[in-house]
């Protein structure tokens, strides 16, 4: 087993077995797992499309894997997530660019450079391709060192529109504190402690997950389940 360098050499490996699992070592990663949590100086371990395991100690069973490992020291793994998804290859499909890095999850991140502290910082850099030193799609390496390794896709179907929602109007988590209107036009208005417009943006809406887009920059996610809106955390009911 040898452990290759993140440079360019790492895709020539790559493309010379292209069906042995990949390995990306001794790395900071950030799962946005709730039970995982962040990890320092962890593995993560890819299957094809997927993500196979992720935490500290993979990489002694490695060579029993066959993987090819790839020192990750000094960077950083977060889910892979950019606005354009004509950018880097990545779905077209706003709820299919937000994940976590938990076994059986798709294989979707960036590698970063330097170990950026705090989300607000985490996310400037994720939302900007341009700065990431690699973007996996799906287990394939789509984009290297801010060049594109693979065309833009697209997936079928259509995306019903805000309009169509069953789930617009407004939102209440069940403290009060938090008031969330989900308008047609696509448009979300969050007021917070009696303070209007605290955060507004775009959102999408497929099945039963939501994906915001708020005008800051940052992205957020949450589900509804028997009519309730379970969203970073707090519980909404409608109003």
């Amino acid at each position: 087993m040898s452990t290759t360098l993140f440079d360019e050499d790492l895709l020539e490996t790559i493309a010379a077995e292209p069906g042995r699992p990949l390995m990306f070592a001794n790395a900071t990663v950030y799962t946005l797992d709730p039970v995982i949590g962040d990890l320092t100086g962890a593995d993560l371990l890819l299957g094809g499309e997927e993500v196979v395991g992720v935490g500290t100690g993979l990489y002694t069973a490695a060579e029993d894997d066959g993987a090819v490992v790839v020192d990750c020291t000094g960077l950083t793994v977060v889910p892979g997530v950019v606005e354009d998804g004509t950018v880097a290859g990545l779905r077209r499909r706003p709820s299919d660019r937000v994940g976590t890095l938990a076994p059986g999850n798709p294989a979707t991140f960036a590698v970063i450079s330097g170990r950026p502290s705090g989300a607000p910082a985490l996310e400037r850099v994720v939302w900007r391709p341009e700065q990431a030193a690699a973007i996996v799609i799906d287990g394939e390496i789509a984009l290297f060192n801010g060049r594109r390794l693979t065309e833009p896709r697209s997936e079928p179907g259509t995306r019903r529109s805000p309009a169509d929602s069953p789930y617009l109007g407004m939102w209440v988590d069940e403290t009060g504190l938090i008031h969330q209107e989900l308008t047609a036009d696509g448009r979300y208005d969050e007021a917070r402690g009696g303070r209007p417009h605290a955060y507004q943006g775009s959102f999408w809406i497929e099945g039963d997950r939501i994906v915001y887009r708020d005008d800051l920059g940052f992205w957020a996610y949450g589900r509804f389940t028997d009519d309730v809106l379970h969203h970073a955390g707090y519980v909404f009911h409608r109003r």
